[in-house]
């Protein structure tokens, strides 16, 4: 557990920039404050388990379009794991993120054994969930200028969580979800607001 008021070496690269003559913004080796590190370790775990959304959409789904979806989704989720890893230090990582891989996994899975518009939906509300977490930490980092080459990163995060929320979205299609599916996704909203409150501890 890491107290709000602890910092840690930063683990991401180092930045040479300015926020005005004379301010300099965090070089690798200084510190970032711990409610930052607490953000980051849910932000690498919700990473973690997107990746494993997605390998388990392509471990059960055969629609040749709901496939070509996952793929190209499944590495932008990579490339926003690494991003994220490289700014949060290995010992700062959620001590669950076996449990986030396979909840990951399954809620992916689950789903695609439904077909597409299952999946779809589930990622609809999954990314929704997302954008709000980002958004939040990106309002809280616009008080830290010190911090603007991080807050760049989850802004970038974001806009893609976002554009894969519309074009799930978009192949789900217009017709209101069946009150089982509803459910589903209410289910998985609730339980990433519980699995963030638990990650920024453990």
């Amino acid at each position: 557990m890491v107290a709000d008021s602890a910092t840690i070496p930063v683990a991401g690269p180092s930045r040479v920039q300015s926020v005005s003559p004379g301010v300099a913004l965090l070089l690798a080796g200084d510190t970032l404050p711990g409610w930052v590190l607490a953000d980051l370790r849910t932000d690498h775990a919700g990473e973690v388990g997107a990746v494993c959304i997605y390998q388990g959409v392509l471990r059960f789904a055969r629609d040749p379009a709901l496939r070509a979806f996952a793929e190209h989704h499944l590495a932008t989720e990579q490339k926003h794991l690494r991003l994220i890893a490289a700014w949060l230090p290995l010992e700062e990582h959620s001590r669950l993120l076996p449990l986030w891989r396979l909840a990951g996994f399954l809620t992916g899975a689950l789903p695609s054994l439904f077909g597409p518009r299952a999946v779809y939906t589930t990622i609809e509300a999954v990314e929704t969930f997302v954008d709000h977490h980002y958004e939040e930490q990106v309002r809280a980092l616009t008080s830290q200028p010190a911090l603007s080459d991080l807050r760049q990163t989850l802004l970038d995060c974001q806009a893609d969580e976002v554009a894969h929320r519309n074009e799930a979205a978009a192949a789900r299609g217009p017709t209101q979800s069946a009150w089982v599916l509803r459910i589903w996704c209410a289910t998985v909203g609730a339980g990433s607001k519980a699995a963030v409150a638990l990650i920024r501890h453990i």
